[in-house]
C-alpha cells in the first residue's frame, strides 16, 4: 500500500482559523507553497475564502484576486495545484490558470453551476473533491443533527455524486471528503473517522482533513482548555497515519513535515507486519 497523497493547505485569506493573514501577500503565498512542496506535499490547495465556523462570505472579485495570481505562479513552477472554492466561476478560472483539482467544500450545493464546471474541467483531466456539507459557516453547527452520522453522510454524499455524474463528471473523477468539522460535533468527527471504510466502500477515492480542527484540540485536555490550533499538528499527524491504514487517497494538512513523517512510519510498520505475517507461510513451504 502506498502512502496517501498529502495536500498542503495554502490559505490566502486574512481570517482562516489557524493561519489567517500569514500568506495573504502573493509572494509570501508562493514561497510558502514551495516550502510545503519541498517538505513533501503532493498537492497545494489554494483557498481565498475562510470556511472556519462563523466566517462570512467574501466577494467574488476578492476571492479571484487572492487566488488566481498564486495558482498561476504555482502552476508555472510545475506544482500540482487544487483550488479550494465554493464558486463555479472561481473554479472555472482556476482550472484555466492551471489548477488540477477543484476542491468544493459545499459539494456543489453552494453554487448550482459547480457540477457543470467540474464536468467541463474533467475533460481536460481535472478531478473534483466533493465534501459533505449542510450549510455556510455562519450557521453550519446548528445543522449538526443526525440519526446515524455515518449513514446520513454517506446518503447525502451519494446524492451529490449523483448530481455531479448527471452533469457529466465521470465517476472516476470524483473524490469524496466526509467534511470533518463541517456541521459535525466532536463526537460526529470521531465516529466518521472510525467508520471511514463504510464511506470508502462506495468505490470513490477519499480524502480527509483533520488538520488543526477543534476536536483534536479538545482530546485529552480539560474542558474549556483546548490546545491552540497551531499546537495540534502532532495530533493531526497521528490521525493522518491512522487513516492511512484504511487506504485513504489523501490527507489535507497545514503542517506537512510532521504528517509526512507519520505517514512514512505508518507505511514502514505496515511493511513489517506484512513481512512478519508472510514468514511462517514461507517456512511451511520449505
Amino acid at each position: 500500500m502506498t502512502r496517501p497523497l498529502v495536500m498542503g493547505v495554502l490559505n490566502v485569506t486574512p481570517d482562516s482559523f489557524s493561519d489567517g493573514g500569514l500568506w495573504l501577500d502573493p509572494d509570501a503565498a508562493v514561497a510558502h507553497a514551495r516550502e510545503l512542496a519541498d517538505s513533501g506535499a503532493d498537492i497545494i490547495d489554494v483557498g481565498g475564502e475562510s470556511t472556519r465556523p462563523g466566517a462570512g462570505r467574501v466577494a467574488l472579485e476578492d476571492e479571484l484576486h487572492r487566488t488566481l495570481p498564486v495558482i498561476e505562479a504555482l502552476a508555472r513552477a510545475g506544482l500540482t495545484v487544487s483550488v479550494d472554492t465554493m464558486r463555479a466561476e472561481v473554479a472555472r478560472r482556476a482550472v484555466a490558470a492551471g489548477a488540477a483539482y477543484i476542491n468544493d467544500v459545499s459539494g456543489g450545493l453552494a453554487d448550482p453551476d459547480m457540477a457543470s464546471v467540474a464536468a467541463e474541467a474533467a475533460g481536460s483531466g481535472c478531478d473534483v473533491i466533493v465534501m459533505h456539507w449542510r450549510g455556510h459557516s455562519a450557521d453550519m453547527q446548528q445543522r449538526a443533527v443526525y440519526g446515524d452520522v455515518t449513514a446520513d453522510v454517506i446518503a447525502e454524499l451519494s446524492d451529490r455524486v449523483g448530481a455531479f455524474t448527471a452533469a457529466g463528471v465521470p465517476a472516476e473523477r470524483i473524490i469524496l471528503d466526509p467534511g470533518l468539522g463541517f456541521a459535525k460535533s466532536f463526537e460526529h468527527n470521531w465516529r466518521l473517522i472510525a467508520t471511514l471504510p463504510t464511506l470508502m466502500a462506495l468505490g470513490h477515492r477519499v480524502i480527509v482533513g483533520t488538520s488543526r480542527k477543534g476536536f483534536l484540540g479538545a482530546v485529552g485536555r480539560p474542558e474549556g482548555h483546548p490546545r491552540p490550533p497551531r499546537e495540534r499538528d502532532v495530533a493531526t499527524a497521528v490521525t493522518s497515519a491512522y487513516l492511512s491504514d484504511f487506504g485513504v487517497w489523501g490527507v489535507r494538512v497545514h503542517d506537512v513535515p510532521s504528517t509526512v513523517d507519520a505517514l512514512d512510519v505508518a507505511q514502514a510498520l505496515r511493511a513489517a507486519r506484512e513481512a512478519s505475517a508472510a514468514t511462517p507461510a514461507r517456512r511451511a513451504e520449505d
